[in-house]
């Protein structure tokens, strides 16, 4: 038993020294992440109505804005870079430099808190025409609150850099699962008795133990609170460093505030729906996007010299992204009904509900590739110590998003699904540009055939697609009522016996069996299709699965791996 408990220990301490054990825990903990962030979110579906939950989630409008700006952009592309270099040159200096950041993160943060917090029923009045005085008066209650929960996320996020940057992912990959447990549980107890403040005290739960969960390992390896603030040249170079990552967050939150705007013009409900669409596609995107796009920087970095061999590691990995998301996205956009009810559905959740948070969906997914392969892309350009021009084209990109979502919801009157398809060509034309340019930069050759892998994923998904819908279609009882209903105007259940051919999905098990008979469908001709037109990327997976089945992944020598802390978490 202690040698069972010290393994244990040891596993959750240890440093993981390559990139492939870097890259396995990180996808395998953002899936964990983000299956609990699902759970969380139908628990939150189970106690109150989408109208209800709508302000729960305007609530974070303002706590996110201040913690984003000031806190996330920093320790995501300036804190970490520093800390990790000052560490090995002088070990004491580097927690010095920590324990400042984080006692000038909480001032800051405090006189920001502050003013937003007095200031919110003013701002809401702005953000949120569409909620009445009363439900804009419980928007700045929970707001409040909030800023407690994003308190702790200053000291908790200068841990994560920390760790993060000695290599000890594991304890901060799973934070972000004790904070979605947090919410999970204050709902479960809290909301019985007082109601929509039930998920916001299990926010500041979660966050406390995003907090906690991390102190013991940074505290073993040397941090330590301290008093004292010095504007040191490290500390300095954080600031300066920070600054247009900063420009380029501050923009994003302001994207996100339109879309809180225009969604409350539409309906009380509808930022419910976009919420939850949102989390439904974030799935793919961090399994495929994040974790490819952190796996292979240190790959980039080490190889920004040599520009044959990193435009072999950027375009390999980005084609292999497009391989592995296109499809994902197809089968969100066939399958967006069923997924949505099986995530979300329940007694207060409505057809209507999830007829529009999957029309959500659909929209999203078509741009998930372009979301992953921005944040592959953005990489590239900071291996090749470019920070300006990522952020350049997010700017440019989150100003088409805003003219978007004016064009789709106060021009042409769409429902919510106006601004995710407004994220989508926003994604896109992010997302593009930077391939344009690091195709240009690293003269990669001819455009069309730089996409030309891409192009055969889409083709290969396309019809897969098609494959799949017509086997939903075929299968789902409800879609042969409503077509002959049509054709007959009569009653088209009587006298078929439909259960010797489709399933009644009415019923979550046959609803559930459906989605995934239609999910292997899909999966299946996808690769048929894909080795049809001769796709280097299936031969590359087939090869992938093989050696993983036969336990034959060899590792790179350690002194090719280097792994280094990304400059961005986006």
């Amino acid at each position: 038993m202690f040698r069972l408990f010290q393994k244990g220990k040891n596993f959750l301490v240890s440093p993981q020294n390559s990139v492939m054990s870097a890259a396995t825990v990180i996808m395998f903990m953002i899936i964990c992440s983000r299956i609990l962030g699902l759970v969380r979110q139908r628990v939150l579906v189970h106690f109150f109505a989408p109208q209800d939950l709508s302000l729960f989630f305007a609530a974070f409008r303002l706590p996110d804005l201040v913690f984003e700006v000031l806190v996330f952009g920093t320790f995501s592309s300036a804190f970490i870079p520093v800390f990790a270099k000052t560490a090995k040159e002088d070990y004491k200096k580097a927690w010095n430099i920590a324990s400042y950041i984080v006692n000038i993160g909480i001032l800051i943060f405090l006189f920001f808190g502050l003013v937003f917090g007095f200031g919110a029923g003013s701002m809401y009045g702005i953000l949120a025409p569409g909620y009445s005085l009363e439900e804009q008066k419980a928007i700045v209650s929970l707001t409040r609150i909030l800023f407690l929960a994003q308190g702790f996320f200053v000291i908790s996020y200068v841990l994560t850099g920390i760790l993060e940057s000695l290599r000890r992912f594991l304890i901060p990959a799973l934070a972000p699962l004790f904070y979605n447990l947090g919410i999970i549980i204050g709902t479960v107890i809290f909301s019985p008795i007082y109601g929509l403040n039930g998920p916001v005290y299990g926010v500041v739960l979660g966050a406390f133990l995003h907090f906690i969960i991390q102190l013991p390992l940074a505290y073993k390896l040397g941090f330590r609170f301290g008093r004292k603030i010095e504007l040191s040249p490290e500390v300095r170079r954080i600031g300066r460093l920070a600054l247009p990552r900063m420009i380029e967050v501050l923009f994003l939150q302001i994207s996100k505030m339109a879309e809180l705007f225009f969604s409350s013009v539409i309906s009380k409900a509808s930022y419910t729906y976009f919420t939850f669409g949102n989390t439904l596609q974030l799935l793919p995107v961090g399994i495929f996007g994040t974790s490819i796009a952190k796996a292979a920087l240190p790959s980039l970095s080490g190889y920004a010299d040599d520009r044959e061999k990193f435009r072999k590691v950027l375009f390999g990995a980005l084609y292999d992204m497009a391989f592995f998301v296109i499809p994902i996205s197809t089968l969100l956009i066939v399958l967006r009904t069923p997924i949505v009810r099986l995530a979300y559905g329940s007694d207060i959740f409505t057809w209507e509900a999830t007829v529009q948070t999957g029309y959500v969906l659909s929209a999203f997914a078509v741009g998930i590739f372009f979301q992953s392969a921005a944040a592959l892309l953005a990489r590239s350009f900071y291996a090749l110590h470019d920070t300006k021009t990522p952020v350049v084209v997010s700017v440019v990109s989150i100003i088409t998003i805003i003219i978007l979502d004016y064009l789709f919801v106060g021009v042409l009157g769409t429902d919510v699904w106006g601004l995710a398809l407004s994220f989508t060509i926003g994604s896109f034309v992010q997302s593009a540009t930077l391939f344009i340019l690091i195709n240009r930069r690293v003269k990669n050759g001819n455009l069309f055939l730089a996409v030309t892998p891409i192009l055969k994923c889409v083709f290969s998904a396309f019809w897969s697609g098609v494959i799949m819908y017509a086997f939903l279609k075929f299968f789902d009882r409800y879609s042969w009522v409503k077509n002959l209903s049509l054709l007959t105007k009569i009653d088209a259940s009587r006298g078929i016996a439909f259960e010797k051919f489709v399933l009644d999905t009415r019923y979550t098990a046959n609803l559930l069996v459906l989605t995934i008979l239609v999910a292997l469908v899909g999966v299946i001709s996808y690769i048929l299709i894909a080795i049809s037109v001769r796709s280097q990327q299936v031969w590359n997976f087939i090869e992938l699965t093989r050696r993983i089945l036969q336990r034959d992944i060899s590792p790179i020598p350690k002194e090719e791996e280097p792994v280094a802390p990304p400059p961005s978490d986006t």
